[in-house]
C-alpha cells in the first residue's frame, strides 16, 4: 500500500526532577545539602531512511513519546537522561506544524534529520540552591515538560524527471522499458495507482530517477481521478516528460489532450506549469501519422521539442531518454522553497494575575504550578527563595501596578499569603 501523507502526534520526554537530600555520612554531623539533578528527557527526533518508500508505518501507529528523565539522587548523583526516540521517514517528506501548517522541515537526503521536538530540561537538585547564607535548602527544581504536537507528513518523491499524461497512454511501459522498474500495465485506464520510480541508466550518460505519475483528467486539481492525490510528486521534478497517445483508437484528440494536462498542471501550481516538458507521441506503430503531424507541428509553434515513439514496440525511447539526459546537464537541481518555515518556540512559563470576587489577587498558569512544585512552603528558607523568584519574574511589580496593598491576599492554587512589603 502506497501512503503519502500522515498525520501523527509526538512527545519529548519530560525532564526528571531534581533531589532533595542531606548528607548524613556517619562522622558528617552537619552535612550539607547532596541532591544531584535531574535528566534532560529524550528529543524526538524525525530521520531519512534510505529503504523506506512510503508513510505506511504512520498509518497504524500515531503517537510517539520519547523517555523522560531520571529524577536526581542523594549523593549527589545526577539522573541519567532520557533516549531520544528516532522516527524513520522516506526521503522526500515534509513536516509541518499541524496547527499552524508552518514546515519544520522537508528531509531529502539519506541519514538527514530534524529535532521534531525537544526533551525537557532536567531540574536542580538542591545542592545548586545552596548559599554561604542558604546553607540548608529544603527544595529543588521539577523537571521542565517536555514538547508536545501534531504534526503532518507529507511525501514528495525525489525525481528528477516525471512522466505526465492520460491514463493509459503509455507511462508505466516507457518506465518499464528504459528502467529496471516493473509497474503493472494493462490497457485500461488507472493501471497505475501509486507512483513508480525507475533509474535510467544507459551508456554514455549520467543516469537519472524517473517517475510514473498516475494518469490526470479533467478535474484532478479539484480530486477528480487519481490525480489530486499525485501531483505532488511532481514538483520536486525538473523535467517533465509529457506523453501523449497519437493512435487516435480512444478517440481523443492529441492536441486537445496537451491542453487539458496542462490546464490542470496550472490550476494546481503555477511552477508545475512552467517546469520544461518533452513530448513523447506514443503508440505511433498503430498507425494514425495524421495525429502525429498534426500534434508536431503545434509543438514546434511553441518552441517544444517531440519524439515519435513506440513504448510497446521500445522505438525511439533511447533517443527520447538521451535528449532528457542532456536537458537535465543544463537544468538546475531545485530546492523547495520555504516561504513560512516553522520556528520552535522556547519553552515558557506563564501566568495571569485576576482580582477575585472576595478581592484576593489570584495568580494562575503554568509558571505558578512549575513554582509551587519547587519549593517547600512550610520551610523560611524556602520561602525566602518563592519571594525572590516572584520578585524577578516581575510578579511583585505587577501586583503593585494591579493597587495591591498591605494585608490583601494572594492565592496561587490552594497556596494563600498576605502582601506584606
Amino acid at each position: 500500500m502506497f501512503v503519502d501523507v500522515a498525520k501523527i502526534f509526538v512527545k519529548s520526554g519530560d525532564g526528571g526532577n531534581g533531589a532533595i537530600s542531606f548528607r548524613r555520612e556517619k562522622y558528617v554531623p552537619f552535612g550539607g545539602p547532596d541532591g544531584g539533578d535531574g535528566g534532560d528527557g529524550g528529543d524526538v527526533v524525525i530521520k531519512v531512511d534510505s529503504n523506506m518508500r512510503t508513510l505506511l508505518d504512520f498509518k497504524y501507529k500515531k503517537k510517539y513519546e520519547a523517555e523522560r528523565g531520571e529524577n536526581g539522587g542523594k549523593s549527589n548523583m545526577y539522573g541519567k537522561d532520557g533516549n531520544d526516540l528516532i522516527i524513520k521517514v522516506p526521503a522526500g517528506t515534509v513536516i509541518r506544524d499541524a496547527n499552524t501548517n508552518k514546515i519544520i522541515a522537508d528531509l531529502v537526503e539519506d541519514e538527514q534529520s530534524v529535532v521534531v521536538a525537544k526533551g525537557g530540561r532536567g531540574g536542580r537538585g538542591n545542592a545548586k540552591f545552596a548559599t554561604p547564607t542558604r546553607q540548608a535548602p529544603d527544595f529543588a527544581e521539577p523537571g521542565m515538560p517536555g514538547e508536545e504536537k501534531w504534526i503532518n507528513l507529507e511525501l514528495k518523491l525525489i525525481a528528477d524527471v516525471g512522466l505526465i499524461g492520460f491514463p493509459n497512454v503509455g507511462k508505466s511501459t516507457i518506465l518499464s522499458m528504459t528502467t529496471g522498474a516493473k509497474p503493472k500495465i494493462a490497457n485500461y485506464h488507472f493501471t497505475t495507482l501509486t507512483p513508480n520510480l525507475g533509474v535510467v541508466d544507459l551508456p554514455g550518460i549520467n543516469s537519472f530517477v524517473m517517475a510514473d505519475i498516475p494518469g490526470l483528467i479533467e478535474g484532478a486539481h479539484e480530486g477528480t481521478g487519481l490525480g489530486i492525490d499525485f501531483l505532488r510528486h511532481i514538483e520536486r521534478t525538473r523535467l517533465l516528460i509529457h506523453v501523449i497517445d497519437v493512435s487516435g483508437i480512444e478517440g481523443r484528440d492529441p492536441i486537445e489532450d496537451f491542453e487539458k494536462i496542462n490546464e490542470e498542471l496550472k490550476l494546481y501550481s503555477e511552477k508545475l506549469a512552467s517546469k520544461p516538458q518533452i513530448v513523447a507521441a506514443n503508440k505511433t506503430d498503430l498507425g494514425n501519422e495524421e495525429n502525429y503531424e498534426k500534434l508536431k507541428a503545434e509543438m514546434d509553434k511553441r518552441n517544444i521539442k517531440i519524439f515519435k515513439i513506440s513504448a510497446a514496440a521500445n522505438q525511439g525511447l533511447k533517443e527520447l531518454m538521451l535528449y532528457a539526459a542532456q536537458m537535465l546537464q543544463t537544468l538546475p537541481v531545485e530546492k523547495e522553497e520555504i516561504d513560512d518555515i516553522y520556528v520552535a518556540e522556547e519553552k515558557r512559563f506563564t501566568y495571569d494575575i485576576e482580582r477575585a470576587d472576595d478581592g484576593a489577587f489570584v495568580i494562575s498558569g503554568s509558571f505558578v504550578d512549575r513554582l509551587l512544585q519547587s519549593v517547600n512552603i512550610y520551610d523560611s528558607e524556602s520561602l525566602k527563595y518563592f519571594h525572590k523568584v516572584l520578585e524577578k519574574r516581575g510578579v511583585i511589580q505587577q501586583l503593585r501596578d494591579m493597587g495591591i496593598e498591605e494585608g490583601d491576599i494572594v492565592r496561587m492554587n490552594d497556596f494563600e499569603f498576605e502582601f506584606i512589603e
